[in-house]
């Protein structure tokens, strides 16, 4: 080998390395821009709208009201959903708990979904409260609370601030599990917004893919379809100001932790999710704090069940096991 080729290998090496990292990538598909008020988002079920004057802004907050399919059993149920989605992605859920016999509201909450997109301080007081005015303004008076992910986080402040509403809890799969805020330092907000900002197909699907970390073969079409509606946001011109809300959003479970309410939760509560779930930063970390949550529960009131093999979203990726459980326990 001549010194020039001895010299241009390791290059080519690092070409090929790039080159095959590169084909490793989903190619970026032909999407068009999408509101980030998501008019043109299939949801399961028509949205209405709550007036609501949060901090000092006129902003409204969208909702699904799902009456029961069949003899209603008098009691409603209400699904909070991740920071990833909106009430989009209930489209199952809400079918499962309408044949029990369940009313079905899923708010989107401000920030997400068809609901304003303010720029404010986002914090979970908020969002239960704002949850509790649309249980008002629709005349409920009990309602057992599902969360999923950052829903996790809200069912439990939901359920410490108003203990009179919340007959039943479910914390799904929940992030939030630990206190980070002594693991690192507060991170720079612009840093994050300009990260936010510079979003792609590539960079939105990994985020996603983390969902199913455990198991690359359980991603679907249905995981697809929403990293395709998450980045037809990007395309948006009305991005750069979505992309600062998402920022905030995404401080929550630094800013506002829940740890500390759920010794306070009164209610029964189920703390149920896939045991495979990586997001706390492994799969052993999240089965020990989700055991932890339930004992945190005073008076014996929390159970947790933890499902094999599933990861962070199981009524997307295993309906057929997620869905016994969880109407075993809300049915009782």
């Amino acid at each position: 080998m001549t010194r020039t080729r001895k010299l241009l290998a390791p290059l080519f090496a690092l070409l090929l390395c790039h080159g095959m990292a590169l084909a490793a990538e989903p190619p970026t598909p032909d999407v068009a821009p999408g509101s980030i008020n998501n008019e043109e988002t299939p949801y399961p079920h028509p949205s209405s709208y709550l007036p609501l004057r949060l901090y000092g802004q006129d902003l409204r907050m969208a909702y699904m009201d799902i009456p029961a399919a069949g003899q209603p059993n008098g009691r409603t149920a209400v699904l909070l959903h991740g920071m990833n989605f909106a009430g989009f992605y209930w489209g199952g859920p809400i079918d499962v708990l309408r044949r029990a016999g369940f009313r079905v509201v899923v708010p989107d909450q401000i920030g997400f979904g068809r609901s304003s997109k303010a720029i404010i301080p986002y914090n979970f007081h908020d969002m239960a409260r704002n949850t509790q005015l649309l249980l008002r303004h629709l005349g409920i008076a009990r309602a057992t609370i599902i969360g999923h992910s950052m829903g996790g986080m809200l069912a439990a402040r939901f359920a410490t601030q108003y203990p009179d509403v919340a007959e039943r809890v479910v914390i799904y799969n929940p992030i939030g599990l630990t206190d980070t805020r002594f693991d690192a330092p507060w991170p720079s907000i612009d840093e994050a917004y300009d990260r936010t900002l510079a979003s792609t197909y590539q960079t939105v699907r990994a985020g996603l893919f983390r969902y199913v970390a455990h198991n690359p073969a359980a991603w679907n079409a249905e995981f697809e379809k929403y990293t395709r509606i998450r980045y037809s946001w990007t395309l948006s011109g009305d991005w750069p100001r979505y992309a600062w809300v998402q920022t905030l959003i995404q401080r929550l479970p630094y800013l506002d932790p829940v740890i500390n309410d759920w010794a306070h939760i009164k209610a029964p509560t189920l703390v149920i999710g896939g045991a495979e779930d990586v997001l706390p930063g492994s799969a052993a970390v999240f089965q020990e704090r989700m055991k932890f949550v339930a004992q945190s529960i005073p008076g014996g009131n929390g159970r947790v069940v933890l499902i094999p093999g599933i990861g962070h979203v199981p009524h997307m990726e295993a309906p057929q096991q997620f869905y016994p459980p969880l109407l075993e326990f809300v049915a009782k």
